[in-house]
């Protein structure tokens, strides 16, 4: 599906249907209502493939971040796996708990805790699942949860089913808010002040949505001063690090050398590992208490050889440091990207009119890494008429909405790929920057111009023939 169709058949997709099935079953007319409050907020979700699946756009947007799935490097490391165990079988047979537990997953799961310098470790079918059997299962009562304000929605949810009743969130990446927030739960909780039970921080080594990376040097040592009995303890979702950051692309834990700083670790499967599911690292203790208290590991089948197999053939390449080389190349382009949009000649100019911000590319020459995930903010009403000039200029790049962020914190997210070329990287600048300059010249420009830019307007006037 060219760039043009793909977004004209989805701004379709966003018109409210309910009003018009007055005669329709009420089932299906209130399914409609529901879904129509999505379309409102242009939210709804289609089957569409994305652009660059077909070969008509460049992936800004896709996970496959060391591109080991495009490339087929790790489908060729997955077959030489299966060939080393040709008599494999194809199912799991029951829950890890009854038939479903087998040589080959207990294998992995300790190659996987010892690659990441863990006591233990154990997969899951997904990392929403993972984070869901970690916050249900692991907190005890009367401990207590203190996590950032932008930990992942399956964070949430698996909070909501936590045995801990105090909950308190703290500023984003903020290290006094952190302390404040710790300070006021030892202050009202009792049984954490003596020590008894404890408090669970939540964070995120790298922020999916935003590309920052969490300062958890300092909130560690926050957490020592003012939990002194040492009852204060690490969960870090390390989703977006595995395989990116870090030796071997082990993750920010191990990039710091804070394995034994850290309580619990969460790495996924489904991003730089190009497979699926996720593992839980941590002590014995947290595996046997995940094994007995999580419904998502006791009411599910346990992961088929194949998608462990898969799991292995991953962290086969990272052991041998075949990612390694990936891993600088998303280093680079994304600063060159940086350099790239930063001196275009109207960048400051849309800057400082709030028509481009780029909030990761403040001070990043002094960072010691950079992340493969940039977001790219603009006015709120102007985010699909980026992505409309993005797509037609045949990249893939999509905006994140609400309630995948807070209401009007719409972003577009980029997402850099080893695989991206350096040309590819410009070509992604400048467009971002040409759309800047026709967006500053709609503004300024004076009564009788169109308010709408070029590729808005090419889209709009597509909508009709879709």
């Amino acid at each position: 599906m060219a760039a043009p169709t793909f977004l004209a058949s989805w701004i379709k997709a966003q018109r409210l249907k309910a009003p018009r099935m007055k005669d329709a079953p009420t089932f299906e007319r209130n399914l409609e209502e529901a879904l129509d409050v999505r379309r409102t907020d242009h939210a709804m979700v289609t089957r569409t493939q994305s652009t660059w699946k077909t070969g008509e756009a460049v992936d800004f947007c896709s996970n496959d971040l060391l591109s080991l799935g495009s490339t087929g490097r790790l489908r060729t490391e997955f077959l030489e796996e299966l060939a080393r165990n040709p008599n494999f079988p194809l199912y799991a047979g029951g829950s890890r708990l009854m038939d479903g537990n087998y040589d080959y997953v207990e294998q992995v799961e300790q190659e996987i805790a010892d690659f990441h310098g863990a006591e233990s470790a154990l997969i899951l079918n997904s990392g929403y699942e993972a984070n869901g059997a970690i916050f249900a299962a692991i907190p005890r009562p009367g401990d207590a949860i203190v996590y950032d304000e932008l930990v992942h929605a399956s964070t949430h949810d698996g909070m909501a089913h936590s045995l801990a009743l105090c909950k308190m969130s703290f500023r984003h990446n903020d290290v006094d808010s952190f302390r404040d927030t710790l300070a006021s739960v030892v202050d009202s909780q009792p049984l954490i002040r003596d020590g008894s039970r404890s408090v669970l921080v939540s964070v995120e080594s790298i922020y999916s949505m935003d590309g920052d990376v969490c300062p958890i040097e300092e909130l560690i040592e926050v957490a020592k001063e003012v939990c002194p009995k040492g009852n204060a303890v690490f969960i870090v979702d390390e989703a977006h690090a595995t395989g990116i950051i870090g030796p071997n692309g082990a993750g920010l834990i191990c990039e710091l050398g804070l394995q034994k700083e850290i309580a619990i670790r969460l790495h996924t499967f489904g991003k730089a590992l190009a497979s699926s599911g996720a593992v839980i690292l941590g002590s014995q203790s947290v595996r046997l208490a995940l094994m007995n208290f999580a419904r998502s590991v006791i009411y599910t089948t346990a992961p088929s050889f194949p998608a462990v197999a898969a799991i292995r053939a991953a962290y086969n390449l990272l052991k041998s440091g075949a990612t390694q080389e990936s891993q600088e190349r998303i280093q680079h382009l994304v600063k060159h990207f940086l350099t790239t949009i930063t001196s275009n000649e109207i960048w400051d100019e849309a800057n400082d009119m709030g028509i481009l911000s780029i909030p990761v590319s403040d001070n990043w020459e002094f960072r010691d890494f950079v992340t493969h995930i940039v977001p790219v903010w603009t006015r709120q009403r102007y985010n699909f008429w980026l992505v409309f000039h993005l797509q037609l200029a045949k990249i893939s790049a999509f905006p994140i909405d609400y309630p995948v962020v807070p209401k009007g914190q719409s972003r577009i997210r980029l997402m850099f790929h080893a695989a991206n070329t350096e040309a590819e990287v410009e070509l992604l600048a400048n467009s971002i920057c040409e759309w800047a300059k026709e967006m500053i010249d709609i503004e300024k420009g004076g009564e009788g111009k169109s308010k709408i830019p070029k590729a808005a307007q090419q889209i709009y006037a597509m909508m009709a023939d879709v």
